[in-house]
């Protein structure tokens, strides 16, 4: 691309605050008092305005807003039976804690895979639809340390690497704009393991499904990497990014999406993308703090794209929110409302910079 025409496309990472309508369904549901049907009629229109609320906004790319997921990280796990409440624990800097299942038993196999969530939102779309789609490391923590009787670590990961496969290529085939690996437990890797051998773990099992991909699939494969970002807090942020972004970008994903706009140091971490981005690779940065109640100007968005423009092309360069703004179901420390607003920010501000990156004739 050229520097004459400079284009910086903008994205929106994946979750959106539910409507209050849609969290009395269900809570509803879970309560028995109303059944399938009305629940999934609620998160229909949920997800119809959700879409046309994106477009409203000049959004060139819409989400469903994850509005019918029960949460980013478990959606391939509604329905299974093998699974234990007693998983893996992730505590966040507030004191609250996220508690992943634990399989009792294989085979492992996904009960739901995203391109049921994609072709829902394709239904009420009009621009390129993109899908969300959980890392298999997140996956890999549900294996407990001590082993299940009759199916070995490496036979789980195994049959996770090919639903992994399946989960993102049933996306691409339903034509998604991009397919985006949420990676959010990257940064939080360094932290329960400060080696690093952990991190080198999660990185070896996402190239493992990575590469079963052309180089053509790649271009529309993305990985998002944040610090957490559930009730107003995280559970990573205390990491060194300098530490993370050099093995994160050694994925061999086409697209990296990277929280910028809450991190304490963001010209140490862009300096440190611009050394490492791969060969054609594109890298969305964050220009909104979904968990900051405080709704970004454009200009503070322009300005954040410009100071990543001195480090990195243009023509590489896209925007994003730092991550998801309820990636729980219940989480609703952010109104819907203040989303959509940052979200405007977002795009109006990418705009003004992208006119500015652009010389006059």
């Amino acid at each position: 691309m050229s520097r004459d025409r400079a284009v910086i496309p903008t994205e929106p990472i994946g979750s959106i605050p539910r409507p209050a309508e849609l969290l009395a369904a269900m809570v509803g549901h879970a309560a028995g008092r109303i059944g399938d049907a009305e629940l999934a009629a609620a998160q229909d229109h949920a997800i119809r305005d959700t879409i046309h609320r994106l477009e409203a906004l000049g959004s060139p790319v819409v989400t469903d807003g994850e509005q019918s997921k029960p949460s980013f990280a478990t959606y391939p796990l509604a329905g299974l039976d093998r699974l234990a409440a007693d998983g893996v624990v992730i505590p966040f800097a507030d004191g609250h804690q996220r508690q992943l299942p634990r399989l009792m038993a294989g085979p492992m196999r996904y009960a739901v895979h995203a391109e049921r969530y994609l072709t829902a939102a394709q239904q009420h779309a009009s621009v390129p639809v993109k899908q969300a789609v959980i890392a298999p490391s997140a996956l890999s923590l549900l294996y407990p340390p001590d082993g299940i009787d009759g199916y070995p670590r490496e036979a789980f990961l195994d049959d996770l690497t090919a639903e992994t496969e399946a989960d993102i290529r049933g996306c691409l085939d339903a034509g998604a704009h991009v397919v985006q690996l949420d990676f959010t437990e990257a940064r939080l890797a360094l932290k329960l393991d400060p080696s690093g051998g952990l991190l080198e773990q999660f990185i070896t099992l996402n190239n493992r499904v990575l590469e079963r991909f052309s180089a053509a699939e790649l271009a529309r494969i993305g990985v998002h990497t944040c610090p957490g970002g559930d009730q107003d807090s995280t559970h990573s942020l205390d990491v060194d990014y300098a530490l993370l972004l050099p093995r994160l970008l050694q994925l061999k994903a086409g697209v990296f999406y990277v929280q910028l706009a809450s991190e304490p140091e963001p010209e140490k971490a862009l300096a440190v993308l611009a050394e490492h981005l791969p060969d054609r690779a594109r890298v969305f940065i964050g220009v909104t703090d979904p968990i900051d109640p405080r709704v970004e100007t454009p200009e503070q968005v322009r300005d954040r794209v410009l100071a990543a423009a001195r480090h990195l092309p243009p023509d590489r360069l896209g925007t994003s929110d730092d991550c998801g703004f309820s990636p729980f179901a219940d989480d609703t420390s952010t109104s819907r409302e203040t989303a959509f607003a940052k979200i405007r920010a977002r795009i109006e501000g990418t705009a003004l910079a992208a006119g500015m990156l652009s010389p006059g004739p």
